[in-house]
């Protein structure tokens, strides 16, 4: 409360309403009393709704009296009443779609910040005595009976702020953050500080979307709840964070990974959205052509090998990898994962969640799984020379190996291997296939328009007499593109393949020779698929490299 006294005190001192004598005396006993500043004058014989009026003057805020006032019968349906209770803050009428609220704390700017963020529309706030404002609830709500010491504010007394453990505007605003972002489909939320704004960015379809953003001075509020939920340490703001959430929005079950770092503006937080429905996806809802699923169905029903999954972050890795576990997970088969972290908890399958804090790495994991003689094992990541050889030694005794790599192409997955540190010849008799995928904006079914194709794309695509994209509409935000579909360059290691890898052949020469047997690459499928009316020529270009000759 001493902020507050403070605070109320530098007013009266520069509107010259009391004597500096009156007014330090006044603030040393609400100090020592721990009571409110405006509290303390009113005991010492000043006017306390001339004293109020100041104070909402100074902070540009219309005043009311409710003393004599009857609330309308209709003024309780206009908000929730734990909200007003808790939050000390009468509903008195809605205009033209305008909520006014009577409240009892001018210099509570970020609890009214939060209700304005809360109610999600426009919304006046008038500022009446906090013991008027007590009587008027009792009188709008009388069946209620009032025992919390939030419900009966001493007379006088301004309002503290809620902590953000029970700050019920904060905790709503989080929730429709999230809502909001699972709504629109996004993949990550941001939340970054800026010097005058608390930005707030969905990544939707794989392109940020910004949206408007919660007060600048609800940042701080907003990071903890966001810390709290995640289990972060609240007190630490310089160090980098790293936090997981579980919630329920709209009856799914949603998991964010959560980050923070620190910047000089203070803590950034994304929050990454991991649908678990999504990581249920089968073959054919990845977006495969047939004789794609075909050949990539082959490869993965081998009995041993190696299957790799490469692609840059957001490619859509981890989401094959459990479309290709839902297909092969049957009682006959006995398959272990390991996780970093375990993004979804798969019936019949045995998954393990990498612990570097304990010793639990990919490497230590793996040894002990192959003591478990399962028939596939799933790694998220290959990402050193030690789970490297581990994978190559399962896949040579009998297991069938699925993991990710990152890298641009396909054959570019043999030299990634050697740089890591496995041996030509542990690659070109383990490895059995290799896909490599982007995931490409669909065109908007809604607002899908033909067109004629310009010079350059006939340069890309050759004859076709029409091509499609989005004109924008509501459902796809104007952007003329909803949801994403994978695109595919799928490397098969045949005996010719394996003969280089063994001789040392570069990505280069792999990728010349895939091409002769058959290979489609990532662009060559993804313009296959603009010439069907799937996506776009400009996506396809924005998400692969120009193909080597």
């Amino acid at each position: 409360m001493t902020t507050h006294n403070e605070h109320i005190a530098q007013i009266f001192q520069a509107k010259g309403i009391l004597p500096s004598e009156e007014l330090n005396a006044a603030l040393s006993q609400a100090t020592e009393q721990t009571k409110s500043l405006l509290h303390v004058l009113t005991e010492r014989g000043q006017p306390t709704a001339e004293l109020f009026a100041v104070l909402a003057t100074h902070y540009g805020m219309e005043t009311v009296s409710l003393t004599d006032s009857n609330p309308s019968p209709t003024a309780a349906q206009l908000i929730p009443e734990e909200i007003a209770r808790r939050y000390q803050t009468v509903p008195l009428a809605k205009t033209d779609g305008t909520l006014t609220l009577a409240f009892g704390d001018p210099l509570d700017l970020e609890t009214m910040d939060a209700l304005r963020y809360y109610f999600q529309e426009s919304l006046k706030i008038i500022a009446a005595l906090p013991e008027q404002i007590a009587a008027s609830l009792r009188r709008l709500y009388p069946d209620q009976h009032e025992s919390s010491s939030q419900e009966q504010a001493p007379e006088y007394e301004l309002i503290e702020t809620a902590t953000d453990q029970d700050n019920e505007p904060i905790i709503k605003l989080v929730n429709m953050l999230i809502a909001e972002g699972f709504k629109q489909r996004a993949s990550d939320i941001h939340l970054e500080p800026l010097p005058q704004q608390f930005r707030v960015r969905y990544r939707i379809d794989g392109a940020l979307r910004e949206v408007e953003g919660p007060p600048r001075r609800l940042h701080p509020s907003v990071i903890s709840r966001i810390k709290i939920m995640s289990g972060m340490k609240i007190s630490e703001k310089r160090l980098p964070q790293d936090g997981r959430i579980e919630i329920q929005i709209m009856d799914r079950s949603l998991d964010l990974r959560v980050s923070s770092i620190p910047t000089n503006h203070g803590e950034s937080i994304v929050m990454r959205i991991l649908d678990k429905q999504n990581l249920l996806l089968g073959l054919p809802n990845l977006g495969f052509y047939s004789d794609d699923q075909q050949s990539f169905e082959r490869l993965i029903q081998y009995p041993d090998g190696i299957n790799l999954i490469t692609g840059p972050t957001g490619s859509g890795k981890t989401t094959s990898l459990y479309a290709c576990l839902n297909y092969l997970n049957n009682p006959n088969r006995k398959i272990i994962t390991v996780e970093d972290p375990v993004e979804y908890q798969l019936s019949g399958i045995n998954q393990v969640h990498v612990n570097s804090d304990i010793g639990l790495t990919f490497s230590t994991a793996l040894r002990s799984i192959l003591r478990q003689a399962p028939n596939l094992i799933m790694i998220g990541e290959i990402r050193d020379q030690e789970t490297a050889e581990i994978a190559v030694n399962a896949a040579l005794t009998g297991h069938l190996v699925l993991s990710t790599l990152h890298t641009n192409d396909a054959p570019s997955a043999v030299t990634r291997l050697e740089d890591i540190g496995v041996k030509p010849f542990l690659i070109s008799s383990s490895v059995r296939g290799i896909m490599a995928q982007r995931l490409a904006r669909s065109i908007c079914r809604k607002c899908q328009i033909t067109y004629s194709p310009s010079a350059a794309e006939l340069s890309l695509l050759g004859s076709v007499a029409e091509l499609y994209r989005g004109e924008g509409c509501s459902a796809c935000g104007g952007t003329g593109y909803l949801g994403r579909k994978g695109i595919f360059e799928l490397l098969s290691i045949n005996d010719d393949l394996r003969q280089m890898i063994y001789a040392g052949a570069t990505s280069t020469e792999l990728r010349k020779e895939a091409r002769k047997l058959g290979m489609r690459s990532l662009r060559e499928d993804g313009l296959r698929k603009a010439t069907d009316g799937i996506t776009t020529v400009n996506e396809v270009l924005r998400v692969t490299m120009r193909d080597e000759s």
